[in-house]
């Protein structure tokens, strides 16, 4: 479909569709929604350049990172995932571009926009909700995608996410051998999908290894330093205080030590700490916390293969857990008086 044929189905002129497509102020918004909204429908793609109209293709990808968290402002893991896709991407000729996409706007909007402008041949979106409106959008826009991170909603589409499952699943498993039973586990606040998955697994494994399943010992918090910090003084606080902590994010571990030594108290020995993910930063913690080793390099690689494939529609779309086990250290031990 080009931009007449969109133009003669709206029953519009072509400049008025052409302005409307590029955010143009003097179109009205109501027509600016009913335009893009066809374009996404419909899977209208505009080629951005002169070589995109002899190729067919723009030879690009656009990287969706969803802006405004705690956990993209204060940690370099999407900037790494980003350059190993980016060099991975140059050596099959295509270019990586990045849209920051503030989660306090509408993210959805922000994507139909993005489809309706044509200007990559794939998508990666990020930061996924358990009942994301931005995947359900591409797929009935036939625009190709690869999701990092899952959803609920049902399709054949691509997806990569960490295994936060079986990093759930080993952490508190590990900390149960030492004698622990009563293990909280921090989850990200709103609708994410790694709330819901952590929840479900750690209620899952409560069942099965007899553990204390007191309901709130899963706590949704902040994903920064200071979340970290206040869920661990929240913890402390409580007349029967949980013996270890698992935090589904690496920076909190900072706030958590903190929150322990403000009270005289020691991680490990007075409260086993594990975190998700090993990062530089958190070398500079004493004792070293337990957390992943994640492949991030080898990660971001594979983000590009696997988008490269939906490019070329590829069957069947990669739907792939990314190894996430953790490595215990001495900021996990036996609970006191074991």
């Amino acid at each position: 479909m080009n931009i007449k044929d969109l133009a003669q189905h709206l029953g519009l002129s072509i400049g008025t569709v052409s302005r409307a497509l590029n955010g143009k102020p003097d179109v009205n918004a109501q027509t600016r929604a009913r335009v893009l909204g066809a374009a996404s429908q419909l899977g209208y793609r505009p080629n951005a350049s002169g070589r995109s109209l002899r190729r067919g293709s723009t030879q690009t990808v656009a990287f969706v990172m969803e802006t405004g968290r705690a956990d993209v402002r204060g940690d370099n893991f999407f900037v790494r995932i980003i350059d190993a896709m980016q060099d991975r991407l140059a050596a099959e000729d295509h270019d990586l571009i990045v849209l920051p996409s503030n989660s306090a706007n509408d993210p959805t909007g922000f994507l139909r926009r993005t489809i309706a402008r044509g200007i990559a041949d794939a998508i990666v979106v990020t930061a996924t909700q358990a009942h994301d409106p931005r995947i359900a959008l591409l797929l009935d826009s036939r625009m190709p995608f690869l999701s990092f991170g899952r959803s609920q909603i049902a399709g054949s589409y691509a997806w990569i996410d960490l295994d936060f499952e079986g990093f759930l699943r080993e952490a508190m498993a590990g900390l149960a051998a030492l004698g622990h039973r009563r293990i909280a586990v921090s989850t990200p606040q709103g609708p994410s999908n790694i709330g819901m998955l952590m929840q479900a697994t750690c209620r899952e494994v409560c069942a099965r290894l007899g553990l204390d399943s007191d309901p709130t010992l899963i706590v949704a918090t902040e994903s920064h330093e200071y979340g970290g910090n206040l869920v661990t003084r929240q913890l402390l606080d409580r007349p029967d205080p949980p013996t270890a902590v698992i935090l589904h994010y690496e920076m909190m571990a900072f706030g958590a030590y903190s929150a322990l030594r403000d009270a005289g108290l020691s991680p490990g020995p007075d409260m086993s700490i594990v975190t998700m993910r090993r990062s530089r930063q958190l070398r500079f913690l004493d004792p070293p916390v337990s957390a992943c080793e994640i492949d991030v390099v080898g990660l971001g690689r594979r983000l590009a293969d696997e988008t490269l494939r939906v490019i070329r529609a590829d069957d069947p779309p990669a739907q792939l857990l990314w190894p996430a086990r953790p490595i215990l250290t001495d900021s996990v031990a036996p609970p006191r008086g074991r």
